[in-house]
């Protein structure tokens, strides 16, 4: 399995699901996705995939794969707040 599908199993279990994985756990869910898309896992099989880590033990890769710029805010908790609630989608 490639680097890309793994970046892209953990982009999409973080969209879909709210759930950032460091990209090393998300490896099995790449390798869940290409065996379903393959016919190897058949449909309505139970599939359980250990997940560990938090996506910003690598920062680098998060930032790269980040849709939008990263934000510079104060360590206040209002500051925080408002950068939270000023950028979730409508």
């Amino acid at each position: 399995m490639t680097d890309e599908e793994i970046l892209d199993a953990q982009r999409t279990l973080a969209a879909t699901e709210g759930v950032f994985c460091e990209p090393a756990s998300a490896a099995s869910i790449a390798g869940a996705m290409r065996d379903i898309r393959s016919g190897r896992i058949p449909d309505g099989s139970r599939i359980v995939c250990t997940l560990t880590g938090h996506g910003l033990k690598d920062p680098d890769i998060a930032i790269a794969q980040a849709q939008r710029p990263v934000l510079d805010v104060e360590p206040e908790l209002e500051a925080v707040r408002r950068a939270i609630t000023d950028h979730l989608p409508d």
